[in-house]
């Protein structure tokens, strides 16, 4: 069962830079199956991925998305000389390297002459560097009228520079364009912050890299819920031995984001809702009229949620550079599997078998095995 009449479903993207392109491989996986979403939700690279997704007509998501990918990884496009370890290890590395002295094509561009880490700067300057190609890449792939008024919901997350606080921008309560999508990749201090409405706000990644809970907290009365997750860091890995490995495994940990603590909230919270639903029979005519019933009693539901989880484990093989190693090769890769990834979900038995969890919270991870890739 992929979806019935009475189920909403939900794309959820992860923050992760260059790792981004698993995310593209995994929609156009999805999209041959035919699953589409009533919300999109993104976090940094997620952000770009999602506006270009909802800022497209569906014919043409998975082209805009190739488009976009493609000009990133055009600085380094020959492939390496051989696929064993070492050498690729020296490859992505190299390419990391690349990408941080010259920059992405279309994306951002290192300041010439470099800022000197003690100058003051505009606050929309400081920052390593120049982001304004995205901005022009934006504008040029996505239709933003479209993504305001396509019927699909589309929510990114952000961080006000000064007070902290996280936000998130949602086509629901708000208007977005380009620089609401810059402003959810505003990584600091590569990236500088971006204004919006006179507050300067950069990458949501720093409080929370995925928006899993602000797409699980929102009402939805009685209505069943499929997100699917697309995850380009994993929590799960093997302890380092190095302090190369170090580095890497701290980043996967950081930009995770709790995503089992959030998936084990809900479960206990769905279990509460539940529960409530369940106590509104039996509950004496008198009490009905109660303040403190009818303010427990909007909050109890028997709408079931299956979250689909996709992992980019591939990733956990390569070094603490891997977010920001843009090479064709690699580019190819993630997208390969992604696009494996969801080909493998969607005729797991378990996926085609599904029924409704009963109120409760199902999570689906069907592809906890890494496997060899092939080029897209």
């Amino acid at each position: 069962m992929q979806r019935n009449r009475e189920e909403k479903t939900a794309l959820v993207l992860q923050g992760g830079g260059a790792l981004g392109s698993y995310q593209a491989g995994a929609i156009e996986a999805l999209r041959r199956a035919g699953i589409e979403f009533d919300w999109v939700a993104g976090i940094s690279i997620g952000a770009i991925n999602g506006a270009i997704m909802c800022g497209n007509p569906p014919g043409r998501r998975v082209e805009r998305l190739r488009q976009f990918w493609r000009q990133t990884s055009s600085l380094l496009q020959a492939p390496p000389l051989t696929e064993d370890e070492a050498n690729l290890r020296l490859f992505n590395e190299t390419s990391a390297a690349l990408t941080a002295a010259i920059g992405a094509p279309g994306f951002f561009s290192p300041r010439i002459p470099p800022q000197v880490p003690g100058w003051a700067y505009e606050p929309h300057e400081v920052g390593v560097y120049d982001t304004t190609p995205l901005r022009h890449t934006l504008l040029s792939l996505v239709d933003f009228d479209l993504l305001n008024s396509s019927g699909v919901r589309f929510s990114i997350g952000a961080v006000n520079a000064r007070s902290g606080n996280f936000r998130y921008f949602d086509t629901k309560c708000d208007r977005i364009g380009p620089e609401h999508v810059m402003a959810s990749g505003a990584l600091p201090p590569g990236f500088p912050p971006v204004e919006i409405d006179g507050e300067y706000y950069w990458d949501g990644g720093i409080v929370s890299n995925t928006p899993l809970q602000y797409v699980l907290d929102f009402e939805r009365d009685e209505e069943d819920c499929c997100v699917f997750q697309i995850d380009l860091f994993s929590a799960r890995g093997e302890l380092p031995e190095t302090l190369l490995e170090i580095a890497q495994r701290e980043k996967d940990i950081r930009y995770s984001s709790r995503t089992r603590l959030n998936t084990d909230m809900m479960r206990h919270r769905q279990d509460v809702r539940l529960a409530i639903k369940r106590l509104g029979d039996k509950i004496p005519a008198e009490l009905r009229d109660d303040p403190d019933w009818r303010a427990l009693q909007q909050h109890g539901s028997c709408a079931a949620t299956t979250i689909v989880h996709l992992i980019h484990r591939r990733a956990v093989d390569q070094s603490a550079s891997k977010d920001y190693e843009f090479s064709r090769y690699t580019m190819e890769q993630n997208w390969a599997d992604g696009r494996r990834d969801v080909e493998t979900t969607l005729s797991h038995p378990e996926w085609i078998g599904r029924t409704r969890p009963h109120g409760a919270v199902k999570v689906l991870d069907l592809t906890r095995e890494p496997k060899p890739s092939k080029c897209c």
